[in-house]
């Protein structure tokens, strides 16, 4: 049996534990493609909340969707339903089996007895009319319901006697014999769809069968009805309130809703196979279908046109004033400060921001924006925050103050909370100071391509939006609209207007055909016709004009509101109708008070009432005075009342006068006595009574209600409920009951019929049940029809031709548009005293109140309601611990002014013990004004204490439940479809070219369907944003989920693209197609970036220290909207490892390794922005992916890359001073260079090229001097130094020019010091022979003492003067003082020996610095610290004149040169000797002096070791040199792979082992990095792990630091052996054990699925600690590994 098979092997998440499950095949059909199509139940089951393992699944109450698919979308999501030969099973083959199963002979028996028993039954039906009906009868009719239980026996059933049975039946004023005829429905009813539509539908198209059934007859079918098709469309209104349909009008809308399904049921019938029609040709298959399908179109805009009018929706839309839906995309959400619904005349909102300071969009990651801030900020300037961190909220703004090494690090001022608070530096944006700041208009100035002035590149962004169409919204491409189509009418516009046409009767139809035959030649029209016409819209215009004056008021509504109508009618017409709406009849009854009446008509209050109705009230009007004259005839009244029903809104107006105030008395005892001769005219019941019942009601429960009004109420109702018990139901439903009751206790019932009233009223319970679930059941079965024909919308991509079919949905989605919060329902609250304390009621703080100050009785609390706001509940929070000051009493008015508060809603006693009491609750009118007066206080208080007031609105629309059924239906529709595409795709990934067509088709139907149906953004953005994650996500990650291989498809067709890349630059080539297609692809799969969820504050909660650890991982993944980008990112990210792989793997040896390196990542940036734009998501991938690449490295291959990286800038740095153009090129490879270097950032890589960039750095300094380049180089790769050495290497330099001009003025001083002691001895010698001889032999005293400590002076500084005197052109010497803690020096050079290396004239200048730098040294400093000593090295570099030349040399080479200055010739041994150099250095001077354009030769002699230098001779020379001649020795570090290299690798080793040891030590528990730092530190130190010998044996590399830690700790993430919590990623465990792998195959994979994949927050995590270029005492020159 095709109902009794379970297939749940395949579940569609539809929401939280919501899920679908295909359950049962239905019927199968052939499609629109002419392939098969199978129509599949869906069951829908809710997963409890016990888990996911538990037994806890329960299923919905019998919901489900109903779902046509393919076979492929079968093959792929219910493989179960497949049979042995992959066929699906369809329905035919199995209901075969079954009818199998009787033998025909005993069916034809059974045919034979059912048509005998019908034939019994209609007999003694017959016999027993008037009289109880006879057991043998109902024993008959019991058989019957038996037969009609057998399927088989379905189609004797289906005999008219059948019918006919059941109706004289249903017609008996018997409950017995209507109850079996119920009985005997249901049987037959209970087979299939098809079946129970045909029987209830032939039993509801009888002719006249209104007119046989009662009351309760009626009621009984529509029991029926309602039994059978609540298992159909199961839905819940719950909380919505549906208007009050009496049963005329339900059984109306029953018929039309069967009929619709019956063509539903047909129209899927005639698309079943082709062999079950073989009698028939193509052609009238095809005419069959159309011909059912305009006669659906009808049925089911006439069924909408019901139910509009039903719902009282067509009053509500004809006051609406329509507004068009702006175009835009409906999958990119709009962003609430820039939404399109924003009007266009309000001012963009300007922003401050700074004129110097780089905002945060132009940072590729977070760790590069917090470095440039925490080097930027200085205290006092302003900042803005740019993210939500505890007590601070984005946006706001402060004055920066101070920072530390603690966490967080910034402290600043803010202005929101006027005190200081800690953040971290991600988290800022630089405002400057004041002089700095501008203000700006917000227009997109965080998002697309930034330019940047020092690079002139476009920088990435978050939010990056194509300027292009197809890039922008690449499923709305550009069409070629056809001229001839635009000029007329679409099949679905033309629809709509012939479904008024054919509502038109005898001449007005005859009338319009005549219109459209003149215009159209005279063509001959009939349905067939009708439905294919092309109508131009000039003829169309016409027939709007001519519609109108032959419509009734229903249909009329229905044209002013109706598509077609708004598009191509006349302006005139749209803008005036031709009557008054409801509303502004009743608004305007007081201005025509000044009008005069005509002379026939008396100035009455009815008069003036209906004076604005135009012709429909003068018709009334003429009505009131028949039904006024002595014995009126009916054949008077009756064309009145088909008048009325034609045009209703003066009899509505009549109705409504009802709930107007009491003052009106004569109007109210005018209109009762009218409405009481009304109804004893069956035409009159007719009228839609239902639709103003809401204001008797009103009158009714009105306590200012006159009594001889109220009695005539009473009077008008009994008489009413008694010709029509549909209206007694309708009272039912409005709370009559109760509301005659309070009638009768105020008047001490004394009012007639009252209580006959109230009794008939209750007894109609039931039947108000019974009408609220037909109703429900009807509007729940045409929403599961409008989303049927949606989901043929999607599959078919042909246009929905219902007509109102729009109306439909903008009632649905009503409300979507608009949500009002509790506290956003009132405009303002007014007391009756203290109102300086009204704020206390809605602060919801329950121990807070507000406190009246008065006489008893007189304290109230008024509410000004905002315009159109259903109050749902209102609610006082009182407290009994108040006592004396708690209400007793409370009474709420309504009005629509302070001046009309008569209306009395409700009045509550309140219970001492009570704390919330529920005043109003469910109002089904608008007051804008609401009163509650405390009219007395328990225990005879005076004064009043009210703790709260809560307003609960709107009323409910039914947009939270059709958006709950239409996003359900979406996503089952789209991700089946994406499994099924899915399956091609992993069958075959070519077929992930045609992905992009595929997606294209089904987001443009969305769109159009949007911009077609539905009525606002919100709507149409919940469409999108379901849609987009039920089709693009699924097949998102499918596609970029890696296979058995570790391939995804979509990696593959990445893979693809760039190895055709060069190939695509031809437009003619198949590669060109290639790439184009890859390029609209990932373009569509981009182009959508939804904002992020924010986390709710429960989530993750926050300690107040200042000093917790920060969750860096939300700066890495800031930027990641959706699981979309982050799997496309991801996907990327391992396509460029894998290339950056392959690339390091085969040329990482190469000479020009840097500059193919350099290309090869500039090839896959323009690759990224090709394919999805420069979104900062994917250049962040493309940075992560060139990291992994890098991390796969060996170490000492490692080594050798940064190596040569640092080899290579610092060839371009050099190269560009040459300036010109061949400079200008070296620039730009510098630049492009210094790009790719910017991914060594936070890496294991980085120690290792800051190590050889600070050697390289160095000789550049020290050998061609300092430039402004230096500077930019590290501003831009800055972060790829984590110790930055290189920066403080050039603080030191600056300070030591500081220090080279201070001596300069140190020698001046010392000059002058000279001379001025000269002038003095001058001086004394000339005054010597003046003095006395006593003076004279004191004085001699005096300066032999003098001269003694002169001549110790001159002892002491003999060295040092000694260049004062030196003869000829005094060289100038500069000194450097270089910081052993960031300067290479003990590496590369040795102590260099002034006394025996260098001449005296500059021997002297280094003393006389080595005693300013001593002196220097003693003043007093604001810091103290320990006192420094010169140590002269060989570091340095010398101009020297040699003939015609300048040789520039080092200073090993300016020793060397000087030397020969007084030897013709000496040997390298001597040389070696004299200076103490090491072989290695000395020869590495010699090799360029002694080349071709060096001035020394080199000969090899038998007795001398390596040879004698001599100056060569001017003959020998090749060829005569001027000018400059640059002889300083090139450096190339490659040696340090071989000395440094392994024993770094063993350090590393050995702080892998203690972090792992310490690490197991602590269990799952884990140690915060920082400890885990410290440990190690300590461990590493104190010993005894590792073992003293082995730290020996390391050498230099034996000294650790933090960064060499953290180093490791990256490394040991990134393996997999170390993982951090989830909850607190501060914190560090031991994962798994750690694989022992050899240097050559060490491989670090962060793509791998290991546990944790390596993040960049060990850079930041350093400042937690001191960094080593922090700390004034000595460390290593550099960090030997990270």
């Amino acid at each position: 049996m095709v109902g009794e098979l379970r297939y749940r092997e395949f579940r569609v998440p539809l929401g939280p534990g919501l899920h679908a499950y295909p359950d049962e095949l239905i019927r199968q059909r052939v499609g629109h493609d002419g392939h098969p199509e199978y129509q599949i139940r869906w069951l829908i089951l809710r997963r409890g909340d016990e888990g996911e393992g538990g037994s806890s699944q329960v299923d919905c109450k019998a919901e489900h969707i109903l779902l046509w698919m393919s076979n492929d979308e079968i093959y792929a999501n219910c493989h179960k339903m497949l049979g042995e030969d992959g066929q699906v099973i369809g329905p035919s083959q199995e209901i075969t089996g079954e009818a199998g199963a009787l033998d025909k002979s005993v069916l034809r028996e059974m045919e034979t007895d059912v048509k005998s028993l019908i034939q019994r039954a209609l007999r003694q039906l017959e016999e027993c009319v008037g009289t109880i009906p006879p057991a043998p009868l109902l024993h008959t009719v019991h058989v019957l319901s038996a037969y009609a239980s057998i399927e088989p026996l379905t189609g004797v059933f289906k005999d008219p006697r059948v019918l006919d049975l059941l109706m004289h039946m249903l017609s008996s004023p018997d409950y017995q014999i209507r109850w079996s005829a119920g009985r005997m429905i249901q049987a037959l009813a209970s087979h299939d769809a098809g079946t129970r539509t045909q029987i209830l539908l032939s039993l509801s198209q009888q002719e006249a069968i209104e007119k046989h059934l009662d009351f309760d007859s009626r009621c009984a079918l529509l029991a029926l009805f309602a039994q059978a098709t609540l298992s159909e469309h199961p839905m819940s209104f719950e909380g919505i309130q549906l208007p009050q349909v009496p049963g005329r009008l339900l059984f109306s809308l029953v018929k039309r809703y069967l009929h619709v399904t019956s063509l539903l049921d047909q129209l899927n019938d005639s698309a079943a196979e082709p062999g079950a029609q073989n009698n028939s040709g193509p052609e009238e298959l095809s005419g069959e279908r159309d011909r059912l399908e305009l006669e659906f179109s009808m049925a089911m805009g006439t069924l909408i046109s019901e139910l509009v009018q039903a719902m009282r929706w067509d009053w509500a839309l004809s006051r609406q004033r329509l507004l068009a839906r702006s175009s835009c995309s409906i999958f990119q959400p709009q962003l609430a400060e820039a939404g399109p619904g924003l009007p266009p005349t309000r001012a963009q909102p300007s922003i401050r921001r700074s004129r110097r300071f780089r905002p945060r969009s132009e940072f590729a990651s977070g760790n590069t924006y917090a470095l440039y801030v925490r080097e930027t900020l200085q205290a006092g300037m302003r900042v803005r925050m740019l993210d939500d961190y505890e007590e601070v909220s984005a946006g706001d703004e402060g004055e920066f103050r101070q920072s530390n090494n603690g966490m967080p690090p910034v402290q600043v001022l803010w202005e929101s909370t006027g005190r200081t608070y800690w953040v971290h530096w991600h988290m800022l944006e630089i405002l400057g100071f004041e002089e700095d700041i501008e203000d700006v208009v917000e227009a997109n100035a965080y998002q697309g391509a930034v330019v940047s002035g020092a690079l002139g590149v476009a920088l990435p962004s978050w939010r990056w939006k194509p300027m292009t169409e197809l890039y922008a919204v690449p499923y709305v491409l550009p069409e070629d609209e056809d001229a001839e189509e635009s000029e007329h009418l679409t099949q679905a516009e033309w629809w709509e207007l012939l479904f008024f046409i054919k509502k038109l009767d005898g001449p007005d139809h005859q009338e319009v055909l005549q219109i459209l035959q003149e215009n159209l030649d005279g063509e001959i029209l009939d349905d067939e016709i009708l439905a294919e016409l092309a109508v131009p819209m000039e003829l169309a215009q016409d027939l709007l004009l001519a519609l109108p004056q032959r419509l009734d008021d229903s249909a009329l509504r229905d044209l002013l509101n109706c598509r077609v109508y708004r598009k191509y009618g006349p302006e005139a017409l749209a803008g005036h109708p031709a009557y008054p709406t409801l509303l502004e009849a009743q608004a305007q009854p007081q201005e025509s008070a000044g009008k005069e009446p005509p002379a026939q008509y008396p100035d009455t209050p009815l008069w003036r009432l209906l004076v604005d109705c135009g012709p429909p009230g003068r018709t009334f009007l003429d009505l009131e005075r028949a039904l006024s004259s002595e014995g009126p005839q009916e054949t008077e009244i009756k064309p009145f009342l088909l008048q009325l029903q034609r045009q209703p809104q003066p009899f509505l107006i009549l109705m409504q006068s009802l709930a107007t105030p009491a003052a009106n008395k004569p109007l109210h005892l005018t209109v009762l006595r009218i409405l009481m001769q009304l109804v004893d005219f069956p035409e009159a019941l007719l009228l839609p009574w239902h639709e103003a019942m809401d204001a008797c009601m009103a009158c009714l429960r009105s306590p200012d209600t006159d009594r001889e009004v109220l009695q005539e109420l009473i009077f008008f109702l009994h008489r009413l409920a008694s010709v029509s018990r549909d209206y007694a139901v309708v009272l039912n439903q409005l709370g009559a009951r109760d509301a005659i009751s309070k009638a009768l206790e105020k008047h001490l019932g004394k009012l007639e019929l009252a209580q006959e009233l109230r009794d008939m009223v209750f007894k109609c319970e039931k039947h108000a049940h019974l009408y609220r679930k037909l109703t429900t059941n009807i509007l729940g079965g045409c929403i599961q029809m409008v989303l049927g024909q949606i989901e043929d919308h999607r599959r078919t991509h042909r246009p929905i031709n219902i007509p109102f079919f729009d109306v439909f949905l903008r009632y649905l989605c009503q409300g979507s548009s608009m949500e009002v919060k509790e506290d956003k329902c009132w405009e303002k609250v007014e007391v009756s005293s203290n109102p300086h304390r009204a704020s206390k009621l809605t602060d919801r703080n329950p121990k807070t109140y507000w406190e009246s100050s008065g006489s008893a009785g007189s304290h109230y609390i008024t509410l000004h309601m905002h315009q159109g706001i259903l109050i749902r509940q209102l609610t006082l929070l009182v407290a009994g611990e108040d006592s004396s000051y708690m209400p007793a009493r409370v009474v709420v008015f309504g009005g629509d002014s302070t001046n009309s508060l008569n209306t009395e809603l409700n009045s509550v006693n309140v219970m001492p013990s009570a704390s919330r009491v529920i005043l109003l609750e469910n109002l089904t009118r608008f007051w804008p004004i609401i009163q509650i007066r405390i009219k007395r206080c328990q225990q005879g208080g005076i004064d009043t204490r009210i703790r709260g007031l809560e307003v609960l609105g709107p009323k409910p629309t039914f947009w939270p439940v059709f958006r709950e059924q239409l996003c359900r239906h979406t996503r089952l529709f789209y991700m089946v479809r994406a499994q099924a595409w899915s399956q091609d795709i992993a069958e075959d990934r070519r077929s992930l070219l045609h992905l992009s067509s595929r997606l294209n088709g089904a987001l443009r139907q969305e769109q159009n369907f949007a911009d077609r149906f539905l009525p606002d953004d919100e709507a149409a953005q919940a469409l999108g944003k379901t849609c987009w994650e039920a089709l693009v996500s699924p097949l998102v990650q499918n596609i970029t989920s890696p296979d058995e291989d570790g391939i995804s498809p979509l990696g593959w067709l990445l893979d693809q693209y760039l190895e055709c890349r060069e190939a695509a630059h031809n437009p003619q080539s198949r590669a060109a197609a290639f790439s184009s297609r890859v390029r609209r692809l990932t373009h569509l799969l981009v182009h959508v970036e939804p904002c992020e969820a924010p986390l709710p504050a429960a989530a993750a909660p926050r300690t107040k220290s200042r000093n917790r650890s920060h969750d860096w991982s939300s700066l890495a993944t800031r930027g990641l909207p959706s699981s979309i980008v982050r799997n496309l990112t991801r996907c990327w990210q391992a396509v460029v490892e894998e290339q950056v792989n392959n690339f390091l793997t085969s040329h990482w040896r190469d000479d020009d390794f840097v500059p193919r390196y350099c290309e090869h990542f500039h090839n896959l940036q323009k690759s990224s922005s090709e394919l999805f734009g420069p979104r900062a998501a994917f250049l962040l991938a493309l940075q992560n992916g060139c990291a992994g690449g890098l991390l796969k490295l060996p170490f000492l291959k490692a080594a050798h890359v940064s190596e040569q990286f640092a080899r290579h800038i610092d060839q371009r740095i050099q190269g560009s001073r040459i300036g010109g153009a061949r400079g200008m090129e070296m620039l730009a490879q510098l630049q492009r260079c210094l790009e790719t270097v910017l991914i060594f950032s936070g890496l294991e890589i980085a120690t290792t090229f800051e190590h050889y960039y600070q050697h390289y750095m160095a000789d550049r300094l020290l050998g061609v001097g300092s430039s402004w380049l230096e500077g930019a180089v590290l501003e831009q790769i800055g972060p790829c130094f984590p110790n930055r050495l290189p920066q403080q290497m050039l603080l030191s330099l600056s300070t030591s020019e500081e220090l080279q001009r201070q001596f300069h003025v140190y020698q001046l001083q010392r000059l002058d010091q000279e001379l001025l002691k000269l002038e003095d001895t001058e001086k004394k010698i000339q005054g010597g022979h003046e003095t006395s001889d006593k003076e004279h032999k004191g004085e001699k005293a005096e300066e032999a003492e003098g001269a003694v400590v002169t001549n110790v002076v001159e002892e002491e500084e003999e060295e040092e003067n000694e260049d004062l005197y030196y003869e000829g052109a005094m060289p100038e010497v500069s000194v450097l003082v270089l910081s052993p803690r960031c300067w290479p020096i003990a590496s590369i050079c040795h102590t260099l020996n002034p006394r025996t290396c260098l001449p005296s004239y500059l021997r002297g200048t280094l003393n006389r610095y080595s005693n300013f730098y001593s002196k220097s040294q003693s003043y007093p400093a604001l810091e103290q610290g320990p006192k420094r000593r010169l140590q002269w090295t060989w570091l340095g570099r010398a101009e020297l004149q040699f003939g015609d030349q300048t040789l520039h040399v080092s200073t090993v080479q300016m020793w060397l040169l000087l030397y020969l200055n007084d030897l013709q010739a000496v040997s390298v041994e001597s040389l070696l000797a004299l200076s103490g150099l090491s072989p290695d250095m000395l020869n590495q001077a010699i090799t360029p002096l002694t080349s071709l354009r060096g001035p020394l030769d080199l000969r090899e002699e038998k007795d001398v070791p390596g040879g004698v230098l001599k100056i060569r001779d001017a003959s020998e020379e090749p060829r005569p040199r001027r000018g400059n001649v640059w002889l300083i020795p090139p450096q190339v570090y490659l040696k340090a792979e071989d000395e440094e290299g392994r024993n770094l690798e063993k350090r590393r080793n050995l702080l892998n082992c203690l972090i792992v040891r310490i690490l197991k030590a602590h269990g799952d528990k884990g140690l915060h990095i920082d400890q885990l730092v410290c440990r190690v530190l300590d461990a590493w130190q104190k010993g005894p792990c590792p073992p003293r010998g082995l730290v020996s044996s390391l050498g230099r590399g034996s000294a650790c630091n933090s960064t060499d830690v953290l180093s490791c700790i990256l490394h040991l993430l990134g393996k997999g052996t170390v993982r951090r919590h989830d909850d607190q990623p501060q914190m560090l465990s031991y994962a798994v054990p750690m694989t022992v792998m050899e240097p050559h195959t060490e491989s670090l994979n962060p793509g791998s699925s290991g546990p944790n994949p390596p993040l960049t927050f060990h850079t930041l995590q350093i400042r937690s600690r001191g960094v080593p270029y922090a700390s004034c005492t000595g460390t290593q020159s550099f960090s030997t590994f990270r």
